[in-house]
């Protein structure tokens, strides 16, 4: 992985809060960073290939479209936590798949738009191969943090 440049930086700290929504977005950023467009999809498409940036998108208010989250801890067998962690990513209400330590080893949180889908996913995700329990973590009240890295 290659050293962050101070560009780099800035650019990342542009787009955790600040990627303008207009018909090139890149053209604008640019211009707040003094340089031209292709720079900064150039140095966009380095730091996802080093790593650095796993996707640039935006975030809904999952509720007012009408989608339910839940938070879904799995206990499963580690010879299996490959393949369990990869049909989870296949669905696609299906985010922040991550393993954890402890008895409930893997965790993902689902939106659907409806109880019958969530209902439906879950019975299958519970009859993968290697799944030997779930808890399904209904949020009773939901509190958003804005989570932002100033990079330096």
């Amino acid at each position: 992985m290659t050293e962050l440049t101070s560009f780099d930086k800035a650019l990342l700290n542009q787009l955790q809060g600040n990627l303008p929504v207009c018909s090139r977005p890149f053209a604008a950023l640019a211009e707040k960073l003094g340089t031209e467009e292709q720079v900064v999809i150039e140095r966009l498409n380095h730091l996802k290939k080093e790593g650095y940036l796993r996707r640039i998108g935006t975030f809904f208010n999952s509720n007012q479209l009408g989608y339910k989250g839940t938070l879904v801890a799995l206990r499963v067998d580690p010879s299996c936590m490959e393949s369990v962690a990869e049909a989870i990513n296949r669905y696609p209400g299906a985010t922040h798949n991550y393993e954890r330590e402890g008895r409930y080893n893997l965790w993902f949180t689902l939106l659907t738009p409806g109880m019958d889908r969530e209902q439906r996913i879950l019975s299958e995700v519970r009859a993968l191969p290697g799944v030997h329990g779930m808890l399904n973590l209904k949020a009773n009240k939901k509190y958003k943090i804005n989570v932002q890295f100033k990079l330096a």
